[in-house]
């Protein structure tokens, strides 16, 4: 049979690749294949198909017998629906200051879950029992909203790893509150593959109410899951779901995809060398005076201060993004198609620039 014709057409050099976002990656040619054996045929929709059903024990394997996915087609609507689930129309979150649902989420927890988040600065993305209490407070006060969930993210937007025992101190702290405790796993893999542990190590093993799955920048083309660790901590996961536009009709093209990364170890080899770029970036960087790291390098980003007019010239060759423009402050991403070679150029570029 010949394959079908197109007329659509490569627009772009698949041999250039930046360091701005894992998401710049394309999807993995194993995702892809999984994608194409679906394919063809009738299968039930919005998840009473065979792979979403699959995909259940899939997750069972890696968090726990009691654990349930519901795929969704993204990361901010993963957590704003997970969100949703854990907390009152008078609830409020607490997180960190620098936490994706804070900052990069266009409002949305607020102005489509209806809650309220209450921020912490950190030194370093991450919560600690200390740091919630600046916010875990006044409960039984109608003017404030109610602090009901702690939201932290695995690895931190700061490219930063809670250990097992961190997320266990603040689940017990959580939990003795009263409060829940959500989990944001955009770049789950990439903790696992930097703790060398298992996913359940810091998600249900430890306490974690709920978790939003990340498979995007893991190497899928699109598809999140909510992933329920503690039935007894939400309610009428299917209906916020839907009410909150995440419920794919031809879901299994979103849950097949997770499995290809789960199934197996997809997953920990895409995430593994995601890291090990990173580390090998980091440490061409640190060779380069005038160049600095701000955080520790433990997943698969690295954070760095330099001059502005250093990297405006630098972002020329290689894509990035600032994040503190006023302080010169930057970030660097590795994803899994990034090379040995694509650090080595970069770090180059990087010398040649700093040295004019």
């Amino acid at each position: 049979m010949n394959p079908p014709k197109t007329d659509a057409r490569r627009r772009h050099d698949p041999e250039i690749r930046g360091f701005a976002s894992d998401n710049y990656a394309g999807a993995h040619p194993e995702v892809l294949a999984a994608l194409a054996l679906v394919n063809g045929g009738h299968q039930i929709a919005y998840g009473e198909d065979d792979y979403t059903g699959h995909l259940q024990q899939v997750i069972r394997g890696h968090f726990g017998a009691s654990a349930e996915a519901f795929p969704v087609f993204n990361g901010t609507g993963a957590n704003v629906t997970a969100l949703q689930a854990l907390t009152d129309r008078w609830g409020a979150v607490i997180c960190a200051e620098s936490a994706h649902i804070n900052v990069d989420e266009g409002g949305a927890p607020e102005r489509m879950g209806g809650l309220k988040l209450l921020t912490v600065p950190t030194p370093d993305g991450k919560l600690t029992p200390e740091l919630i209490d600046r916010q875990a407070y006044g409960w039984d006060d109608e003017h404030r909203a109610m602090p009901q969930v702690v939201s932290i993210t695995q690895n931190t937007e700061l490219g930063t790893v809670y250990t097992p025992d961190e997320v266990r101190a603040i689940c017990e702290h959580a939990h003795a509150h009263g409060m829940k405790v959500h989990l944001d796993g955009a770049r789950i893999a990439n903790a696992a593959a930097s703790l060398d542990v298992p996913m359940r190590a810091f998600t249900n093993a430890v306490g974690v109410d709920v978790l939003s799955f990340g498979g995007t920048k893991n190497g899928a083309l699109f598809g999140e899951a909510v992933v329920v660790l503690n039935r007894d901590a939400v309610s009428h996961m299917k209906h916020l779901r839907k009410l909150s536009m995440q419920l794919a009709s031809k879901m299994r093209f979103v849950s097949v995809q997770l499995e290809a990364l789960l199934a197996k170890d997809l997953w920990l080899r895409n995430a593994r060398h995601a890291n090990e770029m990173a580390q090998r970036l980091a440490e061409g960087v640190r060779a380069v005076h005038g160049v600095e790291i701000l955080h520790p390098v433990q997943a698969n980003a690295v954070f760095a201060r330099l001059p502005h007019d250093v990297s405006e010239r630098l972002q020329k060759r290689y894509r990035f993004y600032f994040w503190d423009e006023a302080a010169g402050d930057v970030r660097w991403m590795c994803a899994f198609d990034t090379t040995e070679d694509d650090v080595d150029g970069f770090v180059a570029a990087l010398k040649e620039e700093m040295a004019r």
